[in-house]
């Protein structure tokens, strides 16, 4: 599950930090019920706004090193990295209409 391509611990450098756009990392996990109704919503979004964000995501439970490092203490966390940094981040299952203006905000 997950939005968009799959990063891990190994590859979240690559992935994320040395990447030409902004990324959205959706943090989740398995067991999560909300990250399975945002999960959807990111697609769509990857979809319609693909030109200017890359959503990707990491299971918490799989790569417990990224998790760590940026603090994911709940999930679902959306993180916007730009630049190789993080530079806005929000917890919790959201609108659609939320999670796109969230996502302009940080471009």
């Amino acid at each position: 599950m997950g939005a968009g391509k799959a990063v891990t611990d190994a590859s979240f450098v690559s992935d994320v930090l040395q990447s030409d756009k902004p990324v959205l990392v959706d943090f989740w996990a398995d067991w999560c019920m909300p990250c399975k109704k945002v999960d959807p919503l990111l697609n769509e979004i990857a979809r319609e706004m693909g030109d200017k964000v890359q959503i990707v995501s990491v299971n918490i439970d799989e790569n417990p090193e990224t998790t760590r490092a940026y603090r994911v203490m709940s999930v679902p966390t959306l993180t916007i990295f730009k630049g190789g940094e993080p530079v806005n981040s929000v917890t919790g299952a959201k609108p659609k209409s939320a999670l796109v203006n969230f996502i302009e905000s940080a471009l």
